[in-house]
């Protein structure tokens, strides 16, 4: 399952609300196909213990992102370093 699929059905379950296409699509953090979202739903109603499996999978990409953030902060300094000198 799409990790941002399985976020956002997460937060309606966590809510009380029964995850659908519409309501699943409307929580997403950023764009997802629509048969991702068609599929994680069809997978959470199968076994409702998935979003659990696929939030643990997730959660060690944070710090690649984390990594990338700092390279592109390294990279500004650069770039203003060299505005500042011209």
């Amino acid at each position: 399952m799409h990790p941002v699929v399985a976020n956002a059905i997460k937060k309606l379950v966590d809510s009380g609300i029964t995850p659908t296409v519409a309501l699943t699509k409307s929580k997403l953090t950023q764009s997802v196909a629509m048969p991702d979202i068609i599929a994680g739903i069809a997978a959470y109603k199968q076994d409702p213990t998935c979003i659990e499996d696929s939030q643990a999978i997730d959660k060690p990409t944070a710090p690649a992102a984390q990594s990338q953030l700092d390279r592109i902060e390294a990279k500004l300094d650069k770039l203003i370093e060299l505005l500042e000198k011209s």
